[in-house]
C-alpha cells in the first residue's frame, strides 16, 4: 500500500475520545486498539511539552499494512478530559473498564473481524487485564513493565539521581500503599509522585503484578522491547515472557521508550520525546504488523 492509503475519523463513546484509523478499500480487517502510557500521554503519544507523535505514527504504519486501530485519550486527557475523574476517585480499573468498552465498541465497527489490544508502557498493563475480560485475538506489549510498579518506580528514581535518603522514604510509603495504607505526610520532593488525591490510584496500581496478570491471559501475545529504553529494560520483557511459554518476545536494536531509535545517553535520548517528525524504529511496524495479520 502507498503511504497515504489510509484515512482517519474521530470517534466518541459516552464522553470518550479516540481516532480510527482505516487502510484504504472495503474489505475486512482486524482492528488493534492502541492504550497510552501514563501521565497525560494523548492518543498521539504526546505529553504537553513533549510531542513525539509515537502512537499515531503506529496507528498510520499498520494501516500501511492493512490493519485498522483506535487510538484514545484516556479519562481525563486531551477531547476525553470533560469525563475526568476527581483524582482521589480515579483507580487502575477505571482505565480497564474503558479499555474493555472501547473493545466492545470496535467489535461494532462495519469492517472490522478481528480485534486485538496494544498497550504501551503502563498501557501495557491495562490491555492485559482488558485482556482477561475482553474477546480480543491477540495482546501486544510495548515497553510494558516487568515487575510491580513500586518496583519500578525505586529503579526508576535511582537512574534519575534521586539522592539515597529521598529513595529510602519513597520506598517506605511505597511499601505502605502497597498494604492499602494511606500516608499523611509526604516530603515535598515527593509530593508530585505521592500526594494524598493521588493515592488511592497508586494503591490500585502497586496491587498488580504484571507478570501474573499476563500468566491469566490466552490471546496470542506478543511482547516488543527496545535495547536503548531508558525506563523499562530488556529484562522486563524477559520476565513477562516467562507468564507465557508461547509467547513471541521481538527486542528492537536501538529503539527507546517513544519508539524512535535512539542513543542510550540519557539526554540525547531524551530529545527524542520531543521530535514529533522523527520516524519509529524501522523494524516495529513489521513486527506488530506481521503478528496481528496472524503471520
Amino acid at each position: 500500500m502507498e503511504a497515504s492509503a489510509w484515512t482517519e475519523r474521530d470517534v466518541s463513546l459516552d464522553g470518550l475520545h479516540g481516532t480510527i484509523t482505516l487502510p484504504e478499500g472495503e474489505q475486512r480487517t482486524t482492528a488493534v486498539l492502541i492504550l497510552p502510557g501514563s501521565g497525560p500521554v494523548d492518543r498521539d503519544g504526546n505529553i504537553p511539552g513533549m510531542p513525539n507523535n509515537s502512537l499515531k505514527l503506529l496507528a498510520t504504519g499498520l494501516a500501511d499494512q492493512g490493519i485498522a486501530s483506535l487510538r484514545i485519550d484516556k479519562r481525563g486527557i486531551g477531547k476525553s478530559r470533560s469525563v475526568a475523574f476527581r483524582e482521589d476517585d480515579l483507580r487502575f480499573g477505571t482505565y480497564v473498564e474503558d479499555a474493555v468498552r472501547w473493545i466492545d465498541f470496535l467489535r461494532t465497527q462495519d469492517r472490522v473481524s478481528r480485534v486485538a489490544v496494544l498497550g504501551h508502557s503502563e498501557g501495557a498493563l491495562v490491555a492485559t487485564l482488558a485482556a482477561q475480560r475482553a474477546d480480543v485475538t491477540t495482546l501486544v506489549l510495548v515497553a510494558g513493565p516487568g515487575v510491580p510498579f513500586a518496583e519500578l518506580l525505586e529503579r526508576q528514581l535511582e537512574r534519575a539521581g534521586v539522592p539515597d535518603g529521598l529513595r529510602a522514604t519513597s520506598r517506605t510509603i511505597a511499601a505502605s500503599l502497597q498494604r492499602g495504607e494511606r500516608i499523611e505526610t509526604v516530603p515535598p520532593e515527593l509530593a508530585a509522585l505521592y500526594r494524598p488525591s493521588e493515592q488511592p490510584y497508586l494503591i490500585s496500581l502497586f496491587s498488580l503484578d504484571p507478570v501474573a496478570e499476563l500468566a491469566k491471559t490466552r490471546c496470542r501475545l506478543l511482547i516488543v522491547q527496545g535495547t536503548t529504553d531508558i525506563q523499562i529494560d530488556t529484562a522486563d520483557a524477559e520476565g513477562l515472557a516467562k507468564a507465557r511459554a508461547d509467547a513471541k518476545v521481538v527486542f528492537i536494536e536501538g529503539m527507546n521508550h517513544v519508539l524512535k531509535n535512539a542513543p542510550s545517553d540519557r539526554a540525547a535520548n531524551f530529545k527524542t520525546y520531543a521530535e514529533p517528525d522523527r520516524p519509529l524504529a524501522p523494524q516495529l511496524i513489521a513486527v506488530i504488523g506481521d503478528v496481528l495479520n496472524g503471520r
